[in-house]
């Protein structure tokens, strides 16, 4: 951000400090004093009348630890278990949807062969999204005006009530009301957790602690599966569909329990004026470089306040200003990610109809092509049981690579590697719907692209649409940020979740074909439009949107190369720290010297480097 007139005299090792471009420095004491002369120039964002009812942070009560790893990876199972409610809340109306005690107490009953019934099911999953979507919006305002805490925690108690009364609800307006509620708490959550995780992780390891977390998401959607399995063998076929909507409140109140002595966001805190409290948090979970993390944040904050008019949902969309057009791009590329995640085909291949029985939600893609593929009943639910576990699993590869090999590289070669996957699948599912001696030979080949599809998925795209909003968007907007992230989440699963009961009647194994164009569709979105921002502080990643106008991003790295950034690859991983090294014009001169030396080989090679497929 570019404010030369407001300088920071910080004690650090080295004596220059690049804020983006090589003329625009702030200038640092090389003394052992450390002072931070713009904390006063914050302003103090003045209360919000509301605040004084909500539930809030306090300093007083944060868990202190010795290290700053366990406080790390406290803050990070802390957001991997409300992240784990959400997976257990995503996968909880699976088996419920096919109990016939639930679906006769609905008025739903039966569903096979009957449109309305099926459209009524299907409705009372979707309202869920309607509601998630309401809930975002609201859960970001409150978290920029009261704190990322504090909108937390009035999720946590909202979906505590909206759980309560899915457990308890005796007809088919009471269920529904009861899902819109806990949609409007999970909305909240959804949008403020991951956005809360981002500022108070080191931003070496943002991408690490968030898979972990949605790690922990797919393991609450596998354990609302298991636990559902061994309910339905229950004789009494009311307590099996009430007691897992009803074991969601005690993740609800468990959260709701260790959230107030977490720390608030530091960027929040500097947001709002409270700079030494926000020193304390860096302090509590950094190893070194608090005072330059902190005079970053404090001049992001600074440049933020004189933009406050565009801290509004209104100006992000429909824009007037300059910052406001980049609020707006911003916005787009978070929720055409989230859009396109639904594209890549998770949410058909775990949301459809299965013909013998009922629409089914979360795994049941696997049991309707199991089925379909000479298996029994039984042997498909096991299978679709065992699929949770490895995409479970799957999630921990990008523990390793989300921080290793960047966003971008990631969503591509996973784009890649499921279509093929798919390609096959429904070519193999082809055959085995056909029947015949090896119809269960081709079934297995069906069920093995089915596991691979589901552990690729996790490894590459579960995580990064989730974590790439929190990257995008500046402090004082981050939070409406990520609620536009939730949005586009509830548009495409609120679509999929009713299109794709219809969806597999007309096509059956053309929907797996139509997934694998779908994959190859989306791979230039993320190409030519995504900025890499894997390894970057949050405050450099307003350089790009502020001196890049381009939507291309190879265009605009060359537009922010001109505006004299001495770090303009903005499609590979960024590899300095706080302070932007002026070392890559020269790495990419010598690159493309090797490349004209070894033939085209070489040069396809730097291509892909210099995209950061490589």
């Amino acid at each position: 951000m570019r404010n030369n007139s407001e300088q920071l005299s910080l004690s650090v090792d080295s004596s220059r400090f690049f804020n983006g471009a090589s003329n625009d420095v702030v200038s640092f004491n090389t003394s052992a004093t450390v002072v931070v002369c713009d904390a006063e120039k914050v302003l103090v964002t003045p209360e919000w009348w509301m605040s004084k009812y909500l539930p809030s942070y306090s300093a007083g009560r944060m868990f202190k630890f010795n290290n700053p790893n366990s406080y790390n990876w406290a803050n990070n199972l802390l957001a991997g278990l409300a992240i784990l409610f959400y997976g257990y809340d995503q996968g909880v109306m699976s088996q419920v949807n096919l109990n016939e005690d639930y679906l006769k107490l609905m008025g739903i009953y039966p569903t096979m062969g009957n449109s309305r019934n099926l459209a009524a099911l299907g409705g009372i999953v979707s309202v869920y999204y309607g509601g998630s979507l309401i809930g975002a919006l609201l859960g970001g305002s409150i978290a920029d005006r009261s704190g990322r805490i504090a909108a937390i925690i009035l999720g946590v108690i909202i979906s505590t009530i909206g759980a309560t009364f899915q457990a308890s609800a005796m007809n088919i307006t009471w269920m529904c009301c009861a899902r819109v509620v806990t949609g409007l708490g999970v909305g909240a959550i959804d949008a403020v957790i991951p956005v809360w995780s981002s500022e108070v992780s080191p931003h070496q390891a943002r991408g690490g602690f968030l898979a972990i977390e949605f790690f922990l998401n797919i393991s609450g959607l596998s354990l609302a599966y298991w636990i559902e399995i061994f309910a339905s063998m229950n004789q009494n076929q009311v307590m099996a569909w009430r007691t897992p909507l009803a074991l969601q409140v005690v993740f609800l109140l468990a959260i709701l329990a260790l959230v107030p002595f977490f720390p608030e966001s530091p960027r929040w805190l500097a947001k709002v004026g409270r700079v030494s409290e926000a020193r304390t948090v860096l302090q509590a979970t950094r190893k070194d470089g608090v005072e330059a993390e902190l005079g970053a944040i404090v001049r992001s904050v600074i440049h933020d306040q004189q933009h406050a008019e565009n801290n509004s949902y209104l100006r992000m969309l429909f824009p007037r200003t300059k910052s406001q057009r980049e609020l707006r791009r911003r916005v787009v590329l978070s929720v055409w990610l989230q859009i396109m995640q639904e594209l890549v085909g998770i949410g058909v291949i775990t949301h459809f109809l299965l013909p013998a029985l009922a629409l089914s939600l979360t795994s049941y893609v696997a049991i309707d092509l199991i089925q379909g593929a000479g298996f029994s009943q039984d042997e498909a639910k096991l299978l679709a049981g065992f699929n949770n576990l490895s995409y479970m699993f799957s999630v921990l590869f990008a523990v390793f690579t989300l921080d290793r090999f960047g966003r971008r590289s990631t969503m591509v070669w996973g784009a890649a590697g499921m279509a093929l996957l798919l390609l096959i699948g429904g070519i193999l599912d082809k055959y085995a719907q056909a029947g015949g001696p090896n119809q269960r030979a081709y079934g297995v080949g069906v069920v093995a692209m089915t596991f691979l599809y589901t552990g690729t998925f996790g490894a590459t795209w579960l995580v990064t649409p989730w974590l790439y909003p929190t990257e995008l968007f500046p402090t004082y907007v981050r939070a409406k940020g990520g609620a536009w992230s939730v949005v586009g989440w509830s548009i495409g699963n609120g679509i999929v979740t009713m299109i794709t009961p219809f969806l597999f009647q007309a096509i059956e194994y053309g929907v797996l074909l139509l997934l694998f164009g779908l994959n190859i569709f989306v791979i230039p979105f993320i190409i030519f439009m995504y900025p890499e921002t894997s390894g970057r502080p949050l405050e450099q990643i307003d350089d790009f949107f502020s001196n890049a106008t381009s939507w291309n991003v190879f265009t605009a790295s060359e537009q922010i190369r001109e505006q004299g950034f001495t770090n303009y690859r903005w499609t590979r991983k960024y590899h300095g720290g706080i302070e932007q090294s002026n070392t890559s014009s020269m790495t990419q001169v010598s690159g493309d010297v090797d490349a004209e030396r070894h033939g085209w080989a070489n040069k396809l090679r730097r291509r892909a480097s210099d995209a950061g497929l490589m």
